[in-house]
């Protein structure tokens, strides 16, 4: 059985963010993830983690200034300190939150700026950050997102994740592969996974295509929940979706996945 982390950047909104863990621990999971703790002080969320006996699985570095549309640092020329500033804080939340995995978001594209231009500062931001990272004990994943949710991504296809991982060689970088981004933009979710599996640190899932509960859409979950049980998977499965209604009233996938 996969073991779930609760997204609650989009889950349990109903309630404040810091008010979600113990709804999530109520519901049954015993992990979970978000985007960004940053407007919280960490010690603040460690007290809700250990208060629900939840585990920290995931969150991202910070992005640059999302309110202004960006998604990431880390492809982004001329923007390398602050790459990795915001890697030293996320690595100052990790050690209070207690987890070893965050992911470097790669960034949306400027219209002017090359591919292989981005390409190299997304190698060296990585090269450096993977070893820093490694001081800590902590692994970098890169995710592939769909063009359609965030155009000008930089990074959308599970082979250039794989061809990037290799080139840098490190040991604690490897691939978040959510199966919902994968889907929209190659599908043959099945194989995909088995030819990616050395390089899987994280999953994520949500229906296809309106992103909500995931079993609301084109994709078999269940089978797929086989597959990384037959795999040995044994890492986190983020529920990174936006319930079509009420976020509890939406679990029977849950319940039936976990036999809770």
């Amino acid at each position: 059985m996969p073991r779930f982390a609760a997204n609650l950047s989009m889950m349990f909104t109903e309630v404040p963010f810091m008010e979600r863990f113990g709804r999530a621990a109520a519901a049954g999971f015993k992990a979970v993830e978000y985007l960004f703790p940053y407007d919280f002080p960490a010690e603040d969320i460690a007290r809700e983690l250990k208060r629900h006996k939840l585990k920290q699985a995931l969150f991202n570095l910070p992005p640059g200034d999302w309110g202004a549309g960006e998604r990431g640092l880390t492809a982004l020329p001329g923007r390398e300190e602050e790459f990795r500033q915001a890697l030293e804080t996320a690595l100052d939340y990790a050690k209070v939150l207690g987890n070893t995995r965050v992911h470097a978001m790669a960034g949306i594209l400027p219209s002017n700026l090359d591919r292989d231009t981005a390409r190299r500062t997304y190698l060296g931001n990585l090269t450096r950050a993977a070893a820093r990272a490694a001081e800590d004990g902590v692994t970098i994943v890169l995710e592939p997102i769909n063009q359609r949710d965030m155009p000008g991504y930089f990074l959308s296809y599970t082979g250039e994740a794989k061809a990037v991982i290799e080139e840098v060689g490190a040991p604690n970088l490897k691939l978040q592969f959510d199966l919902y981004h994968c889907q929209i933009m190659e599908g043959d979710l099945t194989k995909r996974m088995e030819a990616l599996f050395p390089l899987i640190d994280h999953m994520q899932i949500a229906g296809v295509p309106d992103r909500h509960e995931p079993d609301q859409g084109e994709v078999n979950y269940p089978y797929l929940f086989d597959q990384m049980d037959g795999l040995g998977f044994k890492g986190w499965v983020g529920c990174e979706y936006r319930p079509k209604g009420a976020t509890e009233e939406g679990l029977d996938w849950f319940r039936a996945a976990t036999g809770s």
